[in-house]
């Protein structure tokens, strides 16, 4: 006897049988227990979903004569929803040997001319069974004329005529015919219960498998239980008793569960070199590289539903054990992150699968997404602004100098401060009572055989040299830094600007001349530390105060609002304006900033005025902002601090007798 494929010998005989198409079985039980069956359906569905298979089951639950010495003799049980599988019809019917069960292969008679052959035949009663039954298969395959011949039949057939008609494209049958017929759609079959019947099937035939070679079989059969049953053939002539995860990925092709998820976790990770190695196994297995990427697609796609569906057991069409480790997988990661791992694969996946060299495609894709730049949410951007402002405006608290929590380095306390006609904060001379960290290197001998100026006293507030010369004078070289022969004037130390937030450095060509090389202004602008440009008004020490009692609140807010310009402030009106584009003032018109401002003006005045928040306003153009005072305040400390530190006699001292240079000034953070 020939061998029988498992897709025909493991075939559903009843609808209990029919695995997920429940619909479709419950619909035709009913009907047929209420006697309400139709005399025309129409199955339609993807290939090996169990269209032709419920046409049968169908035919013989309504020609079932019953299990034989079960039925009295001439008399008729009628249809049944549960065939009985003994009786001459049903074994006839699964035979395909019924004569009365006509089985029609659309695509071989798709004319005109049989179907008027067919029609001949149906007034004539069936020959034993109770139904004359017609099962076209791919009906779609029928020409216009045979549709329209069978318009008029297949509206008015005799009553012991029934069609049953089976297609996979359904948008080609005519709507005259779809106005006459019965529709079932059958869906597509969820992978845990391909997987179930598979198990089913493989301990009826003894052969022992890994739940990961199943699953790869279900993956692959994309809904298909006649693919699914066609694949678990093929895997078994290979592995013949026993069937491994691995095994069954390398006999079809395709990539394991296993690859895909070291892919995908590389991917969340970062790591580039996994992502590399697992193509390159994929390519020198021979898998197709565009199979692959969809399934990694489709991966990446159930770690989103993952993490963002607590319950997502019916939206993850996958084993338990495999969503479990897809959950697993999720949840270790950002939403936001995921979904952007996913589009972007999505948008590069066509590029793979369309071109010559997959696999250079698919790794430079996957060294993109791996090299993905954080993703950072609007608040934390917004917050990192904050912080960001408040670091740039010197804001800083300091509990042991008793400062609001907008001082900070280079600058007092908002309304404190010589600007603000209070004293000075104890934090606005931090840099010149700090040790600056100054280090030399030799000119001439190794750099181990140079001292470097931290063994040389350091300037302090209490030290003669620490506070930078006022005027000219701050250009005297002091004591052992004579001018070179042909020089007709002491070198000048030129500060250029600010410098990293490491320090400056200094480049010094000489002992005579010490030029730094950082990013302060001149020493010469030093003495007008405000630096404002003509005609700028610094604002109101009332403003400044305001400021301070909002900052003693919430720092963010204040540092956000000291971008503004007070137009007003009296005990009717106050009013804040901000320049065309300023980011600032979106935060500066939140809520609970309008209720920090009113607070602190009703504090400082004495009156609640009304708060108004100027946005783009022209008002605000070229004004100075007390964020451009701390920030000029600080700048001014900077550079003063960076030319004690240099002019201060030990290190002039220092610098002649080693003959170094100076290389970097590093000024203390706080």
């Amino acid at each position: 006897m020939s061998y029988v494929v498992l897709a025909r010998k493991y075939r559903p005989m009843s609808f209990d049988d029919l695995v997920g198409q429940d619909h479709v079985a419950r619909t035709l039980s009913n009907a047929i227990a209420a006697n309400r069956v139709a005399h025309a359906f129409l199955f339609t569905g993807v290939r090996g979903v169990g269209k032709t298979t419920s046409a049968r089951i169908l035919a013989k639950a309504l020609n079932c004569m019953g299990r034989p010495g079960t039925v009295t003799a001439g008399t008729d049980p009628g249809p049944t929803t549960t065939p009985c599988l003994e009786c001459p019809a049903c074994r006839e019917i699964t035979l395909g040997t019924d004569v009365d069960v006509q089985e029609i292969d659309g695509a071989s008679y798709n004319g005109v001319d049989e179907v008027r052959r067919l029609q001949d035949s149906l007034p004539y009663r069936p020959a034993r069974d109770r139904y004359k039954i017609v099962i076209v298969d791919e009906v779609h395959m029928l020409t216009s004329s045979a549709w329209n011949a069978f318009l008029k039949t297949l509206e008015e057939p005799p009553a012991h005529v029934k069609f049953i008609f089976a297609t996979t494209e359904v948008h080609k049958v005519p709507v005259t015919i779809l106005s006459r017929v019965q529709r079932f759609d059958f869906k597509l079959i969820p992978a845990r219960l391909i997987v179930e019947r598979l198990r089913d099937v493989l301990a009826k035939e003894a052969i022992a498998a890994e739940d990961a070679a199943l699953s790869v079989i279900a993956r692959e059969a994309a809904g298909s239980m006649r693919d699914a049953m066609s694949l678990l053939d093929q895997v078994i002539a290979w592995g013949g008793t026993s069937l491994s995860g691995d095994d069954v990925a390398r006999v079809l092709g395709v990539a394991s569960r296993r690859v895909l998820h070291e892919i995908a976790a590389a991917l969340l990770a970062g790591e580039v070199e996994p992502c590399l190695r697992a193509t390159q196994s994929l390519a020198e297995q021979g898998h197709e590289l565009g199979h692959a990427a969809r399934d990694l697609l489709a991966l990446l796609r159930d770690l989103v539903v993952a993490k963002v569906c607590a319950a997502s057991a019916d939206l993850i069409d996958l084993p338990d054990e495999e969503r479990a480790d897809v959950v697993k997988l999720a949840a270790a990661a950002d939403t936001d992150d995921l979904i952007r791992l996913h589009q972007g694969f999505s948008h590069g996946f066509d590029d793979v699968v369309r071109s010559g060299q997959p696999r250079a495609a698919l790794e430079m894709l996957l060294v993109r997404l791996s090299r993905r730049p954080p993703l950072l949410p609007l608040d934390e951007l917004l917050q990192r602004l904050g912080a960001l402002e408040r670091r740039l405006s010197g804001e800083r608290s300091d509990p042991r100098a008793g400062g609001s929590p907008m001082a900070g380095r280079g600058g007092g306390a908002l309304g404190s401060g010589p600007a603000a006609g209070g004293e000075a904060s104890p934090r606005r001379s931090a840099p010149a009572k700090s040790h600056s960290a100054i280090t030399t290197e030799d000119a001439t001998a190794p750099l181990g055989d140079a001292e470097t100026a931290d063994a040389a006293p350091v300037p302090t507030a209490s030290h003669p040299a620490a506070s930078p010369p006022p005027g000219p004078a701050a250009a005297d070289p002091g004591p052992g830094t004579a001018p070179r022969t042909g020089d007709h004037s002491a070198p000048t130390p030129k500060v250029a600007g600010h410098g990293t937030r490491g320090g400056s450095v200094m480049d010094v060509t000489g002992p005579e001349a010490i030029r730094i090389a950082d990013s302060t202004p001149d020493l010469e602008t030093i003495s007008d530390p405000t630096g404002s440009p003509p005609g700028a008004e610094d604002p109101p020490a009332s403003w400044r105060r305001i400021l301070d009692r909002i900052g003693e609140e919430s720092a963010e807010i204040a540092a956000f609002l000291g971008h503004g310009v007070p137009i007003s402030i009296d005990a009717e009106r106050f009013v804040i304006a901000f320049e065309e584009g300023s980011v600032f003032s979106d935060r500066a018109t939140a809520p609970d900033a309008l209720r920090a401002v009113e607070r602190a003006a009703r504090a400082e005045l004495g009156a609640s005025p009304q708060v108004i928040i100027e946005r783009d306003s022209p008002r605000a153009r070229g004004r100075r902002t007390v964020a451009d005072a701390l920030l000029e305040e600080r700048d001014a400390a900077r550079a003063h601090a960076i030319a004690a530190a240099v002019g201060h006699a030990a290190v002039k001292a220092t610098v002649t007798a080693l003959g170094a240079r100076v290389k970097e000034v590093r000024l203390p953070e706080g």
